[in-house]
Parts: C-alpha cells; structure tokens; sequence
C-alpha cells in the first residue's frame, strides 16, 4: 500500500507512521529524515537546502520535492511506504500524484489525524529533546526516568524554542490555511480517511488499522 499520513504539528502522524509502516514492513519516509540524510550525505540536493537552512530560510518545495521523487525512484518502494511530512500543499499533492502516475502508482490512502488544538498544545509544550541522541520524552506524557535527563544516552534534554505555547499557536494557523486545501483535494478524489487524534496513541493505531 502508498500511503499519506496528514495532521497538524503534534497530531501524532510521525509515531503513528513509524508503528504502522513497521507492523505493515513496508517503508517509512519522513521528509524531515530525507532531508537530513541528504545533508549528511551531502548530496547536491543536500548541499542547495544546507544553503537555505544556514540563512535561517525555509528550504523550497522544489529542493524538497526533487529529495522525494529522488527517494521513490529507488526499488525498495515496490512494496509499498507511507509518506510523513509530505505533501504540504495542494502543489505538491498534485505534483505527487503526477510522478507516481507516471510509474503507474498511485495513493491509495490519506490518512488525516485530526487532533484538537488544547491538545497539540498540551503535546507539543511539553515535548523535551536530548541534545546529543535526539530522542524525544514528553514532561506529562512520557516523563524521562531523572529530570531532564535522556534515558537512552544521558544526554540533556532541553525544550526546542518553537514548541513554546505562542509559536505552536502561530504554526497550527499556518497549518491550517494549508492543509484545507489538501484535505479538501484528496477528499473529492475519495482517499481521504479522517480520524480523531485526541485518544491515547494505543486506540488511535487501532482505528487506523480498522480502516486501511
């Protein structure tokens, strides 16, 4: 199966995406993770968005999108993958669709998490990151085992300055101009499944699993 996992910051698509794409054994494929890895690897594609990320500048949907067709290119894709983070706007979802067609694929499923804005708020202020593995706790949800301490490898952790309250709330409106027109555009194309996110992620997987 192709699918998309659509929802605002913090609707739980990138937990839900990974559990499901392992229970699935097809591929996960976070745009985010794709553009780190060409940063890493430094890759051309990789070295244009370093350019962009050092003067603080959004990196273009073309960059990114030339990441995604370059990744779905690759054979390992036959057996299927769920995208997380992409599309974000109607261009992408329309370019998508083009360059799938043209490999005589398609997605089959949209599955937009549609969680409450107390609630992503609650997640997302109270997200902690350790600063050397990444690795992601949450102060109420998922509290690390000593105080601002990773568990995994003891590193700090710290709360990233755009999960504060007021920058979450300025980033869901953002989101939200966005994804209406997405939603929108796989809903009159029939693919779109909306499920409610405020649950636990337990309860939610399952839902998502009933309908795909």
């Amino acid at each position: 199966m192709k699918i998309i996992f659509l929802g605002a910051p913090g609707a739980g698509k990138g937990t839900q995406a990974k559990k499901v794409a392992q229970k699935m054994n097809i591929l996960h494929i976070s745009t985010g993770d794709l553009l780190r890895q060409n940063v890493t690897n430094s890759t051309s594609l990789g070295r244009q968005a370093k350019d962009f990320m050092n003067k603080g500048a959004l990196v273009p949907d073309e960059l990114v999108t030339q990441m995604l067709i370059d990744r779905l290119s690759r054979p390992d894709i036959e057996k299927g993958f769920i995208l997380d983070g992409y599309p974000r706007n109607l261009n992408q979802a329309k370019k998508l669709d083009e360059v799938l067609a043209d490999k005589n694929r398609s997605i089959d499923k949209v599955i937009y998490l549609d969680a409450s804005e107390p609630v992503i708020i609650q997640r997302i202020t109270g997200r902690l990151v350790c600063r050397s593995c990444g690795a992601n706790f949450h102060i109420k949800n998922m509290p690390p085992k000593k105080n601002m301490v990773c568990d995994h490898c003891g590193g700090e952790l710290y709360q990233r300055s755009d999960d504060k309250e007021e920058t979450v709330r300025k980033r869901l409106e953002v989101y939200r101009q966005e994804a209406a027109c997405l939603i929108d555009y796989y809903s009159n194309t029939g693919r779109l499944i909306k499920i409610k996110a405020d649950d636990e992620a337990e309860p939610v997987l399952k839902e998502i699993f009933a309908v795909i």
